[in-house]
């Protein structure tokens, strides 16, 4: 059993991670982060909740970049080859749930 509380939670540099589960290799990982992460597409399927702060998150769909602010509570959904990039305006906590090793 784990509590975790994540308005406590900080990393050493930006997009450090607490891992919280790994069930049969999907991954649920605490994120902390104040910096842009890069440009990406997951192995496999991902889910991202803003946990805390503002992320932009900048996708691409049909060849055209797009943006779409995210708030506490909201939750981006990348299907498989959804290339994106999360933009945090200022600190933020993100639960990201995901393929083991996945990028």
């Amino acid at each position: 059993m784990k509590i975790i509380r994540t308005k406590e939670f900080t990393a050493q540099r930006a997009w450090g991670a607490m891992d919280i589960a790994n069930m049969n290799g999907i991954t649920t990982r605490l994120h902390w982060t104040d910096q842009p992460y890069k440009w990406h597409v997951n192995d496999g399927e991902e889910v991202f909740v803003v946990l805390d702060g503002i992320v932009d998150m900048h996708y691409k769909e049909d060849g055209t970049e797009r943006v779409a602010t995210l708030n506490v509570g909201d939750i981006f959904y990348a299907s498989v080859g959804t290339e994106h990039v999360a933009h945090p305006q200022g600190e933020a906590r993100i639960l990201v749930i995901e393929t083991q090793g996945s990028v």
